[in-house]
């Protein structure tokens, strides 16, 4: 037996305040919780899951944990600074005032912002 590209995937994401995260993720991003345990809150992603798992030392790498392909990214980020993101711009980067960059052949446009973990977390579009 393989995996193949029919099992459905679970991504994790670590919070340091499991409150605080079903919150973000469920308010501002806008997932669908699907559960909670002892363990964990599981919301819906896009035909997977998405699980937050509270580590109270947990620290984020600075790279990003968790993405979505939109089909328009300016609209979409729109829709989440107006519930409260900012979007990040790394300096020399060679993003534009809006924090999106653009691939050197144009075919993909990327931004970043963060959860209140610091966990970066992008948005993506072709």
């Amino acid at each position: 037996m393989t995996i193949g590209s029919t099992a459905q995937s679970i991504a994790f994401v670590n919070v340091t305040d499991r409150s605080r995260g079903v919150a973000f993720y469920r308010d501002v991003i806008g997932l669908d919780l699907l559960s909670s345990d002892g363990f964990g809150d599981v919301f819906a992603i896009g035909g997977a899951k998405l699980r937050l798992t509270a580590m109270p030392d947990y620290k984020p790498s600075g790279h990003p944990a968790l993405g979505w392909e939109v089909a328009d990214l300016t609209a979409a980020m729109a829709a989440l600074t107006g519930r409260g993101i900012e979007f990040i711009i790394y300096p020399g980067f060679g993003q534009d005032s809006q924090g999106i960059w653009t691939s050197p052949d144009n075919s993909v446009k990327l931004a970043w912002f963060a959860d209140p973990d610091g966990n970066v977390l992008m948005l993506s579009s072709t």
